[in-house]
């Protein structure tokens, strides 16, 4: 793999080391998500966001911050898996289109890179409901540091 881009995506899967990566590089409130890494290959990541009261804002939904910073969060384990292991990155854009509400069921988030580059990487996520329907699409822009 070419390691100064990320032209050659890694099949190294990153899930296995995500606990020492949520340890060691995220802030104890993302922590609290209690987001679970079902894979991270290849420019692309999936996890699961367990629905929990503590995620509710007043009505029972959740609140679109943890549905951005569960996004977010998918997004560095996708663009850390075009490397095969995690490198410095800041996020420079998130735009979010909410779709519907949730009020119960665990959500699953799908991160892609689309275009990977060698300072600036553009990705998309689609967060989807237990019944599979679409609850929010994410467009990214991360920087790498």
């Amino acid at each position: 793999m070419n390691t100064a881009n990320a032209g050659t995506p890694s099949d190294t899967d990153l899930a296995p080391s995500a606990g020492q990566w949520f340890a060691r590089l995220f802030s104890p409130w993302v922590q609290s998500l209690d987001l679970e890494v079902l894979s991270a290959r290849a420019g692309s990541a999936q996890l699961r966001l367990p629905f929990g009261a503590h995620l509710c804002r007043e009505g029972g939904t959740v609140c679109g911050q943890a549905l951005m910073a569960a996004a977010d969060t998918a997004m560095v384990f996708a663009v850390g898996s075009l490397f095969g292991e995690f490198r410095p990155m800041t996020t420079v854009s998130l735009n979010t289109a909410f779709m519907r509400a949730v009020s119960a069921g665990d959500l699953m988030i799908v991160a892609e890179v689309r275009k990977p580059g060698k300072s600036i990487m553009f990705g998309n996520i689609d967060i989807t409901g237990s019944d599979g329907k679409l609850v929010a699409q994410v467009t990214t822009t991360y920087m790498m540091v």
